[in-house]
């Protein structure tokens, strides 16, 4: 094994021993936050963002604020209004509003992708944020690049197996195509890899509604549905060339918004609201119980919230899943997500807010900031800042 190690490229190496930050710092909902620095997890309410649904926020590899976006708006990590970074094509009631990606090569591009709500013109957007500028605050140096148009609110990010360039993924809308657009030091590739695969979307708007999510290790991406689909579905993927396979119908979960992969990639969780809501639950799947049969009959409910409705499940640096609970003062926490059933330990409470609110979304995270994190670690809650 040794042997094998020596061969990989030095910054590779660094890559898998440092553990990640750049989500250490989430801004979402009406100007709540989290901090994860130092090993503590700290409510902050310094935050100038408001998103009923999605957002995006960048650390760097140290764990410093760099900025912060809920798709229409960028905010520098003095929560200002960055340079030209306002009257984005993005919407913050697009479940996943913005996704920021490092321009590959690049010690200060950064790429903002953006979506629009349900599938209207704006569709998928590319911006450039330029760290170099204005004193290190930041600029918005090119802003409203369409590459496609319409689109579900679905976005997320693989790293490509060769460890520096990215897939960004979304969903056509009125299709069953997956698109995925090769993010390299050469810029974007703007003919994506399509793959037609999984359920139809289409009909009723709301059917532009839920998250897309990857595996920590880029194999597997999970795709939750609001109605009228109404599903939760999980899908091969190979990160070399950019190919979703493998459609896995797990069953009707009616109103389906969030969906997150445990950190070791065993289990697949989703969220269900009900007709209307009132009924928000969390199940759990079992992703190693083998034939595709045994993955579906393996799921079981394995939380449920007093919130009437809950939005975006996403990991945590501590290794530990965090539920949005929609216009509440508090998260949840799904504590040990690598356990099976109820073992994952469930918290309705799990983290206040303070004063500030919870809505449907939480920061979209591309899941490899989480490839090599150990079990849940404990961080200690502190006072909100």
């Amino acid at each position: 094994m040794k042997k094998y190690l020596t061969l990989l490229p030095l910054w590779l190496l660094s890559l898998l021993a440092v553990a990640q930050k750049e989500a250490s710092v989430w801004y979402f909902g009406r100007n709540a936050g989290l901090s994860f620095a130092e090993g503590s997890l700290t409510p902050l309410k310094d935050g100038h963002l408001y998103s009923e649904e999605g957002s995006a926020s960048i650390c760097d590899a140290q764990g410093n604020l760099l900025f912060y976006t809920n798709g229409m708006q960028v905010w520098n990590k003095t929560h200002q209004l960055m340079a030209n970074g306002k009257e984005l094509k993005g919407h913050e009631s697009s479940t996943q509003a913005a996704l920021i990606l490092p321009k590959p090569g690049s010690p200060h591009l950064f790429y903002l992708f953006t979506t629009d709500f349900q599938g209207m013109d704006h569709g998928l957007q590319y911006h450039l944020i330029d760290m170099s500028k204005e004193g290190g605050l930041g600029q918005v140096t090119s802003k409203n690049n369409l590459i496609f148009a319409p689109v579900t609110e679905k976005l997320t990010a693989v790293r490509h197996r060769n460890g520096r360039d990215f897939w960004v993924l979304t969903h056509r809308w009125n299709s069953t195509a997956f698109y995925a657009y090769l993010i390299t030091p050469n810029g974007i590739t703007f003919a994506p890899v399509e793959s037609r695969v999984g359920s139809m979307h289409t009909g009723d708007n709301g059917g532009t509604i839920g998250y897309l999510k990857a595996s920590p290790a880029g194999d597997k991406i999970a795709m939750a549905t609001w109605a009228p689909v109404n599903k939760l579905e999980v899908f091969d993927f190979d990160n070399a060339t950019g190919q979703v396979s493998n459609a896995l119908d797990l069953g009707k979960f009616e109103e389906a918004y969030g969906v997150e992969f445990s950190p070791d990639g065993s289990r697949l969780y989703g969220g269900k609201n009900g007709i209307a809501g009132g009924e928000a639950r969390i199940f759990q799947f079992n992703l190693k119980a083998g034939t595709p049969d045994a993955i579906i009959h393996s799921g079981k409910q394995v939380a449920k919230s007093t919130s009437r409705k809950i939005g975006a499940l996403q990991l945590g640096p501590d290794g530990r899943i965090y539920v949005a609970r929609n216009e509440s003062s508090w998260l949840g926490i799904i504590r040990n997500p690598n356990a099976p059933g109820e073992d994952c330990d469930y918290k309705d409470a799990g983290v206040s807010l303070g004063s500030q609110r919870s809505e449907f979304g939480l920061p979209n995270f591309p899941g490899f900031y989480f490839q090599n994190l150990s079990a849940p670690t404990g961080y200690v809650v502190q006072k909100q800042k």
